[in-house]
């Protein structure tokens, strides 16, 4: 006597994605590509930050040590 094989139930496949996305994974990309792009229109608004004296003064005694 043969047994039966079992063959798992494959739903029929209706040919679109039922996947759907949450509201986070389209926002945050726009707002970053936004955010981004403001900043490329409008560099005039950006400023180098400040140096201290401190810093400067060590960078140029190290200079000098190492030309010795």
């Amino acid at each position: 006597m043969s047994a039966r094989t079992h063959t798992p139930h494959r739903p029929t496949s209706t040919g679109r994605a039922d996947t759907r996305l949450p509201w986070w994974a389209l926002a945050l990309p726009t707002l970053a590509f936004v955010t981004l792009l403001l900043l490329i229109l409008n560099p005039s608004e950006a400023q180098a930050a400040p140096t201290e004296p401190g810093i400067s003064l060590l960078l140029e005694r190290v200079q000098q040590l190492v030309t010795r």
